[in-house]
């Protein structure tokens, strides 16, 4: 399996691995069928610009790293709802609760995450499924930097509803302060969690909004969010590749982040992810199987041999960037 563009897709080689699903979470596509081009120019016009697919070159590779969509879009839908309620009526807090316990537990018994890009769904989902792909990216950094379950559950709470804010106003520079003035008002919600939802857009030299604060003023719940979020956005918004975003959030370490939290990202997330065709230091061409350990040392195929390389046993043997379509193996 790999996560591919929609408009890479080729009918003759390939075929569906992980259904599509509308914005409703109702199957669109059942995964092992191939997408007629028609199909394919109606879920660009749905929001939908990538699939999983499986095809020759990515065949044996399970993508596991990734939660089973299925989860993924009852929590999505959870958060959704709570949106919906901003404001309005109160918050379905069991639900919300039940989904940060889900991702917790994907987190503690995953060591590598992928993720499952917003742009898989229908575009009415895909606020709802940032702040659940932000809250995994954030769980995974906090697991690498040591916090209990306590601290998790807060922070998982604060990245779900980091934007709830934007259920209550457009004006963007305003939508944190709404959001934490909605969540500090229920007592079962902590109020670092609130505090992440009032400072996830601030930066930690000071450049930030809405209160400009910096360094230790800002909680580092909402500095680990901030980052997330960054790289998130990078993936969703800017349709960067996971390598893209990454040396984004390293170039802004020291000035929206915060040291210690960009070295925890660094080593939290996978720039290759499993299905990625990348070329290697060597000239070779290969595809991304899985990740054992090391984020930037992955194990690889090469695609001429279908030899399985592990770069955590070749220190010598880099990857030098991504093979582009235009560039790869007929």
């Amino acid at each position: 399996m790999r996560l591919i563009k929609l408009t890479e897709y080729d009918d003759q080689t390939m075929q569906l691995a992980k259904a599509i699903y509308d914005g409703q979470g109702r199957i669109l596509l059942a995964a092992n069928h191939t997408i007629h081009p028609k199909i394919v120019d109606r879920l660009i016009r749905m929001g939908i610009s990538q699939v999983v697919v499986e095809d020759a070159d990515s065949k044996g590779i399970t993508l596991d790293e990734m939660l089973d969509p299925p989860t993924w879009l009852d929590i999505i839908h959870i958060v959704r709802e709570a949106y919906a309620a901003a404001g309005k009526k109160p918050l379905p807090l069991r639900p919300i609760l039940k989904g940060v316990d889900q991702l917790i537990d994907e987190i503690k018994r995953r060591p590598v995450i992928v993720l499952i890009p917003a742009t898989t769904i229908a575009e009415e989902l895909h606020l709802s499924a940032h702040c659940v792909n932000v809250a995994l990216l954030s769980l995974q950094i906090a697991k690498q930097m040591g916090y209990n379950e306590l601290q998790l559950r807060d922070l998982a709470v604060g990245c779900l509803m980091h934007d709830i804010g934007k259920a209550v106003t457009e004006d963007k520079r305003k939508h944190p302060e709404a959001g934490f003035n909605i969540l500090r008002q229920i007592r079962e919600i902590s109020l670092l969690s609130s505090h992440v939802a009032f400072q996830h857009h601030e930066k930690y030299d000071g450049t930030g909004y809405p209160r400009a604060i910096s360094g230790k003023d800002i909680h580092e719940y909402a500095q680990i969010c901030a980052t997330a979020n960054t790289y998130e956005n990078a993936l969703s918004q800017e349709r960067m590749s996971p390598h893209e975003a990454v040396e984004v959030i390293m170039a802004l370490n020291g000035t929206s982040f915060k040291t210690a939290i960009v070295d925890a990202f660094v080593k939290s997330i996978a720039p290759y992810p499993p299905g990625t065709k990348v070329v290697l230091s060597n000239g070779k061409q290969a595809i991304v199987t899985k990740i054992i350990s090391h984020m930037q040392r992955p194990v690889v195929r090469i695609l001429a041999t279908e030899q399985e390389v592990s770069l955590a046993d070749h220190p010598s043997l880099m990857i030098t960037g991504e093979l582009s379509l235009s560039a790869a193996p007929s």
